[in-house]
């Protein structure tokens, strides 16, 4: 959000204003208390502001959950990353996690409220963060499944944690939850280690997969110079071993 100093930043504009008064007061009271007239006074605007910059309360609501994904993914960029693929998966579910539990309110409009066919840009751009996580998770040959399927499966585990856990008292809830679930996951769609020697070094239908997978998602890499066919025919048979009966 906008912020400002006493000697060189500029006043906040209508809409920071009002974005930051419907955030505060979603955190506050949850949707039902963010109204045109509690929003205008908050803002100090009048209400036909909100519409000329927002286009209707769904607009400013839509506003408000785009600036919370990139708070968000300020937070994911800020972990980096380390040699361990697994170690990083593993701490971006649990940035997932401690987001949702510390936005409660702002959490369940970002993922409580889904429209078919609109994924607002920060919301595709964290997705991209888990694909090009399971990515590396996939080279390594760790990933027992398709990185799209991968990612589905873990975006539906973590999105369901959080709405879970919030709908619980903070009393009450078993944060253990949120471990469980992750290591559950991470069970169905990973192996247990690297075959020795690297990926392509493991037997079993199991490593047979990951090999696949592994490949799959080097290809873009390859140094061979394949044609779009050749590239498409052999990402076609990889997904045969892939793809589960």
């Amino acid at each position: 959000m906008h912020t400002t100093d006493d000697t060189s930043s500029a006043p906040p504009s209508p809409r920071d204003r009002i974005l930051w008064a419907a955030a505060t007061l979603l955190a506050e009271g949850g949707r039902e208390a963010v109204s045109t007239r509690a929003v205008s006074a908050a803002a100090g605007v009048q209400p036909p502001t909100i519409y000329r910059q927002f286009g209707d309360m769904r607009g400013l609501l839509d506003a408000v959950a785009e600036d919370g994904f990139t708070r968000y993914l300020r937070g994911k960029v800020a972990l980096g990353r380390t040699e361990d693929p697994m170690a990083d998966l593993r701490a971006g579910w649990d940035a997932h996690i401690g987001f949702g539990l510390a936005n409660p309110a702002l959490y369940a409009l970002m993922y409580g409220e889904p429209r078919p066919g609109a994924m607002p840009t920060a919301a595709a751009e964290a997705r991209a963060i888990l694909e090009e996580l399971l990515r590396r998770v996939a080279a390594a040959g760790r990933l027992r499944v398709g990185v799209d399927r991968a990612t589905r499966l873990i975006h539906a585990a973590g999105v369901g944690v959080v709405l879970t856990l919030i709908a619980v008292e903070d009393a009450d809830r078993d944060r253990a939850v949120a471990t469980l679930t992750r290591e559950a996951i991470l069970a169905a769609v990973t192996t247990d280690s690297t075959p020795p020697g690297g990926p392509a070094a493991g037997g079993g239908s199991g490593h047979v997969t990951a090999h696949a997978v592994a490949l799959k998602a080097l290809l873009p890499e390859a140094p061979v110079a394949f044609t779009p066919a050749e590239r498409g025919l052999l990402a076609e048979w990889l997904d045969r071993f892939i793809q589960e009966p």
